[in-house]
């Protein structure tokens, strides 16, 4: 009966079409826009969690998990079934949907991924790793792409690699530097949490694309805040970062503790996929952070990350990190990050990597990440360490 499922789902070109183009934000699309009237949704409701069940559990890697995308496409009552089987990255280790690249990653390990760099188009695309192998093809996640101003840097982060830009229907987020590349913002395309405070400028900015309604405002939630230790001797050694998570709790990493797991991403009222989310140039946000500490500085109640010293290597007369292979190529850009001791008395969890990133290649970087942050948030964190640091180098 699966085989059978299996055969008639890869029949339904439409759906398949679209997963060949984008596995994201068409495919979800479609989805959205299914009816029940299909001669599939009248199987039982026990049969047809039994069917799917087996599906989802044969599937377990990418492309093979194409098979499960599908099957949320073929009609509503599909969709909710298949989104009440599969579970989140934090739970199951892996990376179903488009959503899931918003939600905390698996608490037992880390999810192994890579960012390839283009220099001549100024993009960066990450990638899910498949193999264990530094150098397999990759399942695409999210894309980047570097856009200079006269007093700041933007990284605008897209679900679809062809289309990047803050006007679109899969814009993500943005992250944001100063001109000297010391410091950092964050900006989510929804927000995480009911109590998140938008981001408003003095003009609205207004899209205009034929995949979103017409004159939906965008919207801007920070969502984390990266700054670089000033060199102001310049002496030479590995750079030293702070991440301020403004959307986890310090309490996430504790026993019982819980982070932001977003189900879906927001539809602001219109009924698109995904969010139309806002941008907009200067935020009360980052204006309070360029000026001074953070708050959560001072309450300690978001989550603090600081990259892990490395230790000098008498022989090899270099720093070093035991980066478990995954990383090949000594660099400034490499580092690790782990739990402040800011967010309380030093314990187990205080050691644990929550993310790393290396070299591997000319333009090939490794990305492992873990709970509690998700894959944009650690793609986000990453593309800051590309950028240049005019006043720690």
């Amino acid at each position: 009966m699966t085989i059978q499922c299996i055969a008639r789902l890869r029949s339904r070109r439409v759906v398949q079409d679209q997963l060949e183009g984008s596995d994201t934000a068409a495919a979800a699309a479609a989805v959205a826009g299914g009816g029940g009237d299909c001669c599939w949704a009248n199987l039982p409701h026990e049969l047809l969690r039994d069917v799917l069940l087996r599906i989802e559990e044969s599937e377990t890697r990418w492309p093979q998990m194409r098979n499960v995308v599908a099957c949320a496409g073929v009609c509503r009552s599909w969709r909710f079934v298949i989104k009440e089987i599969v579970q989140v990255p934090e739970i199951s280790g892996k990376l179903t949907f488009p959503i899931s690249v918003k939600q905390p990653g698996p608490k037992e390990c880390l999810l192994q991924c890579f960012i390839k760099r283009n220099r001549s188009t100024q993009t960066y695309h990450l990638y899910l790793s498949l193999t264990n192998a530094l150098t397999d093809d990759g399942k695409f996640l999210l894309a980047a792409c570097k856009c200079r101003r006269p007093t700041c840097t933007d990284y605008i982060i897209s679900l679809r690699a062809e289309e990047i830009s803050k006007g679109s229907s899969t814009y993500v987020g943005k992250l944001r530097s100063i001109f000297l590349g010391t410091k950092f913002s964050v900006f989510d395309g929804q927000s995480s949490n009911a109590g998140a405070k938008m981001t408003k400028s003095r003009s609205s900015r207004l899209a205009y694309s034929k995949q979103v309604t017409p004159r939906v405002p965008f919207r801007n939630y920070p969502t984390a805040h990266i700054s670089y230790e000033l060199n102001m001797l310049g002496s030479r050694g590995p750079r030293r970062m702070q991440c301020i998570m403004d959307s986890i709790p310090a309490t996430s990493i504790r026993p019982g503790g819980v982070a932001p797991t977003p189900a879906e991403f927001s539809v602001n009222n219109v009924n698109v996929f995904p969010s139309i989310p806002s941008f907009h140039s200067k935020s009360a946000s980052m204006k309070n952070f360029l000026s001074g500490p953070l708050p959560h500085q001072k309450d300690g109640g978001a989550l603090v990350l600081r990259n892990k010293s490395p230790r000098w290597h008498e022989q090899l007369q270099c720093w070093c990190l035991n980066f478990h292979g995954r990383v090949t190529f000594a660099s400034v850009k490499n580092f690790q990050l782990v739990v402040s001791p800011e967010n309380g008395p030093a314990g187990p969890e205080h050691e644990k990597i929550i993310l790393q990133f290396g070299k591997v290649g000319k333009d090939l970087f490794t990305m492992d990440y873990r709970y509690p942050i998700s894959a944009f948030q650690a793609f986000a964190i990453c593309l800051s360490s590309f950028d240049t640091k005019i006043a720690c180098e």
